[in-house]
């Protein structure tokens, strides 16, 4: 079988008619019996619904006759399974859920209750019918669905992994921050629960600070732990998708950074990834921090970390909501050329200013009979940043490759070398 992918398109507006990436890019796209792509908005008109008390940063949304020119750039399945969407609250996961329905997309990871979330999606080919699975580890809690009961319906979200941080640091260390909790009072509430029996007791080797609790160990470490029922839940739907399909593509929307670079990769997103092909899944499509991050093969399957920004078009907010302007202490009567240019201090910071943030690549693999990765290659891609506003924050084939080389320089670790063709695609070896 054969797979095209690209990562975040945050976009917000049509895009016209006469646009040369789809000349440049849709040859490309449509090599692929499965085509993915990450829908990184909301699907609502304006008015149509309220702007939530929290977004995913901006708050996106356009109209849904944007999937008509997705649809054309050559692209058959998609999730909206990530930090935005509930920018707009249920109502606007509702909308967005049902533009979807009403298109030619097969969409999986966010539904009217969890167990709709977390079903695999099947999209029917002739080489092979192909199951998506959509899972997002970068969320605030309301966005999780919920389950139904005999009693009352679940509640729309998204097919979460639950992450929780564990802060492990030393003797010395526990005893200072048991110290400064005690001088601030920072836990007399919850002091006061536990004494009339609302919280269970402070295991031994814990310090709590707030809602943060540190951990007794050898080392001082920041660590992330999947919650093992939502692994669970997952290990479930790639069970059933094996059944289903011929092949099963994971969609990973993941913000989590190991250090102080968003290009490193937390472990527990390795061992996320490789448990799920473990598990069954044959291939990682990851996406997220807004930039590229490895290409890693694991049991010949394919794991891209972070495909980067596919469409990036936060310039291009046209309306906006009280609360994005409430968030950073602007009139809400303001324009939205006023909050963007505070927030980007005068359009000199921000991911549109970031030239490592509007490069992305999208891979092309074939697979033999038994899922297996037999070959490998991608094209580079360059997302506008200056010059035509019609044409800001679309993806073109890529002019400078210096893209490849810091690609090459994050995967190495993985085994993964690449080589540039002169058609300026860009073969893997592993």
């Amino acid at each position: 079988m054969k797979f095209t992918a690209a990562g975040d398109a945050l976009i917000q507006r049509r895009i016209q008619k006469d646009y040369p990436g789809f000349e440049e890019l849709t040859p490309y796209i449509m090599q692929g019996d499965a085509r993915f792509f990450n829908l990184e908005t909301t699907l609502n008109r304006e008015g149509e619904v309220c702007g939530n008390q929290f977004s995913g940063g901006t708050y996106v949304r356009t109209n849904p006759e944007v999937l008509e020119d997705l649809y054309k750039l050559g692209f058959n399945m998609t999730s909206f399974n990530n930090n935005h969407a509930l920018d707009f609250s249920y109502g606007g996961l509702e909308a967005t859920i049902e533009a979807l329905e009403a298109s030619d997309f097969v969409h999986a990871g966010v539904g009217r209750n969890l167990a709709q979330a977390a079903a695999p999606r099947y999209l029917e080919t002739e080489s092979g019918r192909v199951a998506l699975i959509a899972v997002n580890t970068s969320f605030h809690a309301p966005m999780m669905a919920g389950n139904e009961n005999g009693r009352f319906p679940g509640r729309p979200g998204i097919n979460g992994i639950r992450v929780s941080e564990r802060l492990t640091v030393n003797r010395e260390e526990l005893e200072v921050i048991k110290s400064i909790a005690k001088k601030m009072n920072i836990n007399a509430t919850n002091e006061i629960d536990r004494a009339e029996g609302y919280l269970p007791p402070l295991a031994d080797g814990i310090a709590e600070f707030g809602e943060l609790n540190f951990y007794l160990g050898e080392e001082t470490a920041h660590e992330y732990i999947a919650n093992q029922s939502d692994m669970d839940r997952i290990a479930k739907s790639i069970y059933e998708a094996k059944f289903q399909a011929d092949y099963v593509m994971l969609s990973i929307h993941s913000h989590e950074i190991e250090g102080t670079s968003k290009e490193n990769i937390p472990d527990f997103l390795k061992d996320i990834a490789h448990k799920l092909i473990d598990l069954g899944a044959d291939a990682i499509v990851g996406h997220g921090p807004h930039l590229l991050r490895a290409i890693e093969v694991y049991n010949n399957k394919p794991i891209f970390y972070s495909l980067g920004d596919f469409i990036l078009e936060l310039y291009s907010v046209e309306v906006a909501p009280a609360p994005f302007f409430e968030k950073h202490g602007i009139d809400r009567n303001e324009t939205v050329h006023a909050l963007l240019k505070h927030r980007s201090r005068n359009f000199t910071v921000g991911l549109m200013e970031d030239k490592t943030m509007m490069e992305t690549i999208i891979p092309y693999w074939e697979t033999d009979e038994n899922n297996n990765l037999i070959s490998l290659k991608f094209m580079p891609i360059e997302v506008t940043m200056k010059g035509n506003k019609s044409q800001i924050g679309l993806p073109r084939k890529a002019k400078d490759l210096t893209l490849v080389d810091r690609l090459a320089e994050l995967s190495k670790p993985y085994g993964v070398t690449m080589t540039v063709e002169e058609d300026g695609t860009v073969t893997c070896k592993w």
